[in-house]
């Protein structure tokens, strides 16, 4: 069968992630620059290789002083560790638009395989006639897990970050090998 190879849209797509603070709140953060790719057999995306790689420098919580903060060695290092990576190593169909997707993702130099569950939207052509597919990837992560441990303890009891990073990759892939112009 034929490989079909996609590249990420990244005016349509977006990688963000939350954190409980206090543990009353979440904060929610984004990264700014990343890229993914994939290949299927065909149209299927069950049997995809996917790859998607973020800057960590990218990193925006809408506050300079904390997004400062988060690239420093207190938490990623981005100097040292300047990239996010996620592999992934299998994909089990769930139902007709639900997947579980495994793969490894590497953080600060440290690699950990990860369970993310991954919503097929369809394949649509768009009015240029690039044919894109859409998903949904979500999951959760233990940051302690990649050597991301600063913590304060609370007067109150209890810590000012939660363990737990809940992610969500709202993604758009563009088929390639069709010649189309280019969406602006």
């Amino acid at each position: 069968m034929e490989t079909t190879k996609w590249l990420l849209d990244p005016a349509h797509s977006e990688l963000t992630f939350k954190i409980k603070h206090l543990m009353i709140s979440n904060v929610s953060g984004a990264f700014k620059n990343f890229s993914a790719k994939a290949e299927t057999e065909g149209m299927d995306f069950s049997k995809a290789n996917i790859n998607l790689t973020a800057e960590m420098n990218s990193i925006s919580t809408n506050n300079e002083q904390r997004d400062a903060h988060l690239r420093n060695s207190d938490f990623f290092e981005v100097e040292k560790f300047p990239q996010l990576k996620f592999t992934s190593t299998q994909i089990e169909q769930t139902d007709d638009e639900s997947f579980n997707l495994h793969g490894n993702l590497t953080m600060k130099g440290i690699t950990k395989p990860v369970k993310l569950t991954m919503e097929f939207n369809g394949i649509m052509k768009d009015p240029y006639g690039q044919e894109k597919a859409g998903f949904l990837v979500s999951g959760k992560i233990n940051r302690s897990d990649w050597g991301i441990n600063m913590n304060v303890a609370l007067e109150t009891g209890g810590l000012m970050l939660g363990e737990d990073v809940r992610i969500q990759c709202e993604v758009q892939f563009v088929r390639q090998g069709i010649n189309v112009p280019v969406e602006v």
